[in-house]
């Protein structure tokens, strides 16, 4: 198989290995990955909505209302009321919830040299380049439509239903 053939799957195992690697460093400092990603997004836009910061950490609203209960409990964010609308709350970093910060970008760095040993800083520049024009083409192109399945005139066509057998322990 050629290596441009398993570009994909390079990409993708790159991709868990580093996560997992950054989580394991994460975990040294009672973090998780979806805590480190709401940090470093309030600390460039701190009074972000949390229907605005599910967006930016790639996190379902409901996930999301989980990771920031667990961190206001910790003192490292408040919710405040938006005074523009007051069924939104804007989050905020505490006083204690700054130098997280700081610990997490200590993590992204040593994660980062750890995975790029053996480049030179030129070699790490051109990388990183590349991963910034792939990403920018992958984020450029239009969506599949894949068509609905229709029939010789265009209706369209439903899949057939199946009739699953009850679940156990329920009555029919």
């Amino acid at each position: 198989m050629t290596r441009l053939r398993t570009f994909g799957f390079l990409l993708k195992d790159i991709s868990r290995r580093y996560v997992h690697r950054f989580e394991e460093r994460a975990r040294s400092l009672g973090l998780t990955l979806p805590q480190c990603r709401v940090l470093v997004q309030l600390s460039k836009q701190e009074g972000i909505s949390q229907a605005e910061l599910a967006g930016l950490v790639d996190l379902e609203p409901m996930t999301l209302v989980r990771v920031l209960d667990r961190m206001e409990a910790d003192g490292w964010l408040e919710r405040r009321s938006d005074p523009a609308d007051r069924r939104a709350r804007c989050l905020y970093l505490t006083a204690a919830g700054r130098p997280l910060v700081a610990d997490v970008w200590t993590l992204v760095d040593l994660t980062r040299s750890e995975s790029v040993a053996g480049l030179s800083p030129a070699e790490t520049e051109q990388f990183i380049g590349f991963m910034e024009a792939i990403h920018a083409n992958l984020t450029a192109v239009e969506p599949i439509r894949v068509p609905e399945p229709a029939d010789q005139d265009g209706a369209p066509v439903r899949p057939p239903t199946v009739a699953r057998p009850p679940r156990r322990g329920t009555r029919t």
